[in-house]
């Protein structure tokens, strides 16, 4: 496995992010970006050794390289592109998946998922971004192998997340449109994750630097997380260690997710518990 930046040494540089939920929308895009978010996970470059590269943070860099494509995460700096749209223009561009100039955004960004963002977190999430230190980094167009859709569906109007708290209906909110664990832990078909009858079941391929990787079966089935305590999982969550000792590979993003608060954790185990369990393919 890449060597990731210790969950500890994470926690103790954002710890700001882990006390109480954040109170206005600059600290809460902050929380979400650079934490459960796990932006970073694909648009900051990386070291030799697979460390997040933070005084580039969210420049942009070549996310995935394979049959289907080769995508190139962009700078998210005020550097990038974006920093000429407008912030609607950029709402549209997350929860949607289409750029000003119309053209289609495609994967590995999860639009599926990011058009179930609410409209105060997507407020807050581009507040952050507008912040960020503007990075130089020019990165070649993305090229697809794949035909993209035509689109991602009809237009996102307006969205309410549930009340933050300890609740399952929290905890799918940030499985999904916040953290998109279902995006990359759901069986892929010919139109995406068949989140309608594998949700959470794994398989997902994934090859990198290391190798190849597959998403775990995250059910409650005993081939997923059945057999293990809410404390194993966590643990696996933020620190990509399981039970014993055994180091998990990318590319979830473990050094992001280290800086959940307890409370967003704990939705997030009340919510996985409840889905219908399904044996692994």
């Amino acid at each position: 496995m890449a060597s990731l930046m210790p969950a500890t040494v994470a926690v103790a540089t954002f710890v700001s992010l882990t006390t109480a939920f954040a109170q206005t929308p600059l600290e809460r895009g902050e929380y979400i970006v650079r934490g459960p978010g796990g932006c970073g996970n694909c648009h900051t470059p990386l070291d030799a050794d697979s460390n997040p590269l933070l005084d580039q943070e969210l420049s942009g860099r070549l996310a995935e390289d394979t049959e289907a494509f080769t995508a190139y995460a962009p700078n998210l700096t005020p550097a990038g592109p974006i920093g000429k749209w407008t912030d609607e223009q950029l709402k549209i561009a997350l929860r949607e998946g289409r750029r000003p100039d119309g053209t289609i955004i495609g994967p590995p960004m999860p639009i599926n998922m990011y058009k179930g963002l609410s409209d105060d977190d997507v407020t807050a999430i581009i507040a952050f971004l507008r912040t960020l230190k503007p990075v130089e980094n020019q990165l070649p167009a993305s090229t697809y192998r794949i035909p993209l859709p035509a689109n991602y569906g009809p237009p996102v109007t307006s969205v309410t997340a549930p009340p933050q708290g300890v609740t399952v209906e929290y905890g799918e909110y940030l499985a999904g449109p916040v953290m998109h664990c279902m995006e990359c832990h759901t069986p892929p078909g010919p139109n995406g994750p068949m989140v309608d009858t594998d949700l959470g079941r794994g398989g997902f391929e994934f090859q990198g630097p290391w190798g190849f990787s597959y998403s775990s079966n995250i059910t409650p089935h005993e081939d997923g997380i059945g057999s293990k305590s809410d404390e194993d999982v966590k643990q696996m969550i933020t620190t990509g260690v399981r039970p014993g000792g055994v180091a998990m590979l990318p590319p979830m993003p473990y050094y992001y997710l280290a800086k959940m608060t307890p409370d967003d954790l704990n939705a997030i185990m009340l919510y996985l518990r409840s889905i219908p369990p399904l044996p692994s393919n």
